[in-house]
């Protein structure tokens, strides 16, 4: 009887409660109530001075905190501090998304913590009152009311408008409704007006608290960082690597903006040469190569600066002890393009070269030392790529025999109209340095400029067919998978650097091999590879931006750590090979898999999506909820690599297709039908394309092919019919 008193005098409350939840609070409450839940989180740079500073709120008792992800940085080290003064390092980045631009961090709280009750956003009515607390401009706890004042998609995502000032510290705060519920975190201001900011709603929080890809700061700060054995850096900026290439921008803390990047290769005796590959973002800039240095102020630096070629010596860190030796223009610097710098360094003198063509030279150089690096200046937004030093370096000079060739080649192709594959053979020989000669002439005749990067990109997509192609000669078991996603990745990106990132992969299975020891068992080393990767690196299914190109990119996977499951799938699959475990694709329908075969014992699916195992039941279960028929044997026969590739593009032709993407959709189906000629269902597709496009000939060349080889089923009346359209449309 007294626990059912109890429980009728809980149901009779429950409506006061409610209504003393409902109930609207002033601003000053609002504020109030909220102070002790109000973070201020800081980021701090190469030199451990402060850089950045935002907002965050508590959402757990036990130390999460949410934030905007531009907020916390990439690769920084972040600082929380919370209401009572007290400062803690972030241990963990719980939760990230890089579309929604949110982040929670977890910090060892010493106690419970206040966190704010998170509201629902589905549902909030245009001009609800809203209370916005932040550190604007560092001025900690301020309070701002305003009202909301729509909802608009921004770049594809769905935020909330708010009616008040936005400044430089508020992201990351938390919007309040007028019970104190979080309806919002602040994220960017309009740049129409001062008067109005957005916020992303809190439901896409709770998304990302619901499925967190938990990082720890040790990994955290990997992201996107060089090398420390490889690079040392000064004078603040921020330099970081991804996709092969050295990017660096911020003004640097030395005069001028000036801020350097070491490297740390010993430099080889003289005479030696040091090049790399810069572009500006803005010709106002400066950024190249510095030489000859004692490892801090003082060295030499050759470097494009306000359109000109400059040879500078560094003699201190100020401008009163620096010596511009040679500031010119010259006709071989490309404004706005990539351009290759090299010096060559020699006991008598220092040569300086753009392009390959020598700028100036000084003789009798008096170096500092023998370091070496790279340099910007100001606040310039520069990009590097294929630095190299040693006795001597690769030229992009092309020889007067190639060049000769290369016009003989080009002669026979039209430039106007349709152009066969088979004419492109000859380029097909060198590809590289066909695409390099192709724009070059395409910059001296602007009439048919477009149509020489069209056969640029024709020969950078033959390339990958034959490379592709050519993989796939050879038996399965020797097929390199990674190799082939990462050609496909290439399709789209032809500065991907596929040998790059197939030394990555090495290098992560190093990593774990390295923990394993001898004689280790397969289920062991199993999960040395899951803790790994889903735990340690947290890599991970992408939710919120599921049907991204980037998720079938094997390079931008394995640059953000997220992706689709086939492409994670693959990722694993390699990894496992090179620890020596059997580990095969499994084709679920909608949801690729893996699975462990050791050659004794019992077999596990893997769902690298979510990084967990997977059984039998639950994946055929998986299979019922997405296709609506039950699972059948061939769901669960290993995937052949050629399959895993086919199933890769197909998944990419759809993206192309959603985005309306007509080009695309050709590139992607060329890899199909490349690797399956009996893919008439594909084959029929690219004929359309080709059709609508500007490749009539070759849409005729698919229908001859499907109406000579007739496939059972197929509607080949339509085939005949789009043949006759392009016969007349030829004649």
């Amino acid at each position: 009887m007294p626990s059912f008193r109890l429980g009728l005098i809980a149901l009779l409350l429950l409506p006061n409660l409610a209504l003393a939840q409902d109930k609207k609070k002033t601003v000053e409450q609002l504020a109030e109530e909220a102070k002790d839940s109000i973070a201020v989180l800081l980021y701090s740079g190469r030199e451990g001075k402060t850089q950045g500073i935002g907002t965050g709120f508590v959402v757990t008792e036990d130390g999460l905190i949410a934030t905007n992800l531009h907020v916390i940085g990439e690769a920084r080290p972040i600082t929380v501090q919370l209401a009572d003064g007290s400062k803690h390092d972030a241990t963990i980045v719980h939760a990230s998304d890089r579309k929604f631009d949110l982040a929670v961090v977890k910090i060892d709280a010493k106690k419970k913590l206040k966190p704010l009750v998170l509201g629902d956003s589905t549902k909030l009515p245009q001009g609800l009152a809203i209370v916005a607390i932040g550190h604007p401009r560092g001025l900690q706890h301020s309070v701002v009311a305003g009202v909301l004042s729509g909802k608009r998609d921004i770049d594809g995502v769905s935020m909330l408008q708010l009616a008040i000032p936005i400044e430089q510290g508020n992201s990351g705060g938390p919007v309040l409704d007028p019970q104190g519920r979080v309806v919002g975190v602040v994220t960017l201001q309009s740049r129409e007006t001062a008067n109005l900011g957005y916020a992303v709603p809190v439901n896409s929080l709770k998304q990302i608290l619901d499925r967190p890809n938990p990082v720890t700061m040790e990994q955290w700060l990997t992201i996107g960082a060089l090398d420390k054995t490889e690079w040392k850096t000064m004078y603040g900026a921020r330099w970081r690597q991804r996709a092969g290439r050295i990017l660096a921008d911020g003004a640097g803390t030395g005069f001028g903006g000036r801020t350097l990047c070491f490297s740390q290769r010993k430099a080889p005796d003289l005479p030696h040469e040091l090049t790399v590959t810069v572009k500006l973002d803005h010709e106002g800039g400066a950024a190249g190569l510095i030489f000859g240095g004692d490892g801090g102020d003082k060295h030499y630096g050759f470097y494009p600066t306000g359109g000109k070629l400059r040879l500078t010596r560094f003699d201190g860190a100020n401008v009163f002890s620096w010596q511009i030796l040679f500031d010119q223009k010259s006709d071989a610097y490309r404004a706005g393009d990539w351009n290759t710098l090299r010096v060559r360094l020699g006991k008598e003198k220092i040569l300086c070269y753009v392009n390959d063509v020598l700028v100036t030279d000084l003789a009798n150089p008096e170096y500092y030392g023998s370091a070496f690096g790279l340099a910007k200046f100001r606040d310039t937004v520069a990009e590097y790529k294929k630095f190299q030093i040693g006795p001597s370096v690769a030229s992009a000079i092309v020889s007067p025999d190639n060049r000769l060739a290369f016009e003989k080649s080009l002669a026979k192709i039209p430039l106007e109209g349709e152009t066969a594959a088979k004419a492109l053979t000859p380029l097909l020989k060198n590809p590289t340095q066909s695409g390099m000669l192709l724009r070059d002439k395409a910059r001296q005749l602007e009439k048919q400029a477009e149509q020489l990067r069209l056969l640029a990109q024709r020969v950078h997509h033959e390339r990958c067919l034959a490379e592709m192609t050519e993989l796939f000669k050879a038996p399965e078991e020797k097929v390199d998978l990674a190799r082939a996603a990462l050609l496909l990745a290439r399709l789209d990106n032809e500065e991907l650097e596929v040998d790059f990132y197939v030394a990555e992969i090495d290098r992560l299975a190093r990593i774990v091999a390295a923990r394993l020891p001898a004689k280790t068992k397969a289920d062991s080393a199993l999960q040395e590879l899951n803790k790994f990767l889903f735990k340690e690196r947290g890599f991970h299914g992408s939710h919120s931006e599921y049907y991204s190109k980037s998720n079938s990119y094997l390079n931008e996977v394995i640059d953000d750590r997220e992706g689709l499951p086939i492409t994670l799938s693959v990722l694993y699959i390699e990894l496992a090979r090179r620890l020596k475990l059997n580990v095969v694709g499994v084709p679920l329908p909608g949801h690729f898999a893996v699975r462990h075969e050791p050659a004794s014992g019992k077999t596990q699916i893997i769902d690298v999506f979510d990084g967990k195992p997977l059984s039998r039941a639950d994946a055929e279960s998986k299979v019922k909820k997405i296709t609506g028929r039950p699972a059948e044997d061939d769901d669960f026969k290993a995937a052949t690599k050629r399959s895993i590739i086919i199933r890769m593009a197909r998944n990419l032709v759809n993206v192309a297709k959603a985005e309306r993407d007509g080009d695309g959709m050709l590139r992607y189906l060329d890899i199909i039908v490349a690797l399956d000629k009996d893919a008439h269902e594909d084959r029929w597709m690219r004929a359309y394309f080709r059709a609508q496009g500007s490749q009539p000939s070759a849409a005729l060349e698919d229908c001859e092919y499907l109406l000579e080889h007739a496939p059972p089923g197929f509607n080949l009346d339509l085939v005949r019919e789009m043949r006759a359209f392009l016969l007349k449309k030829k004649s």
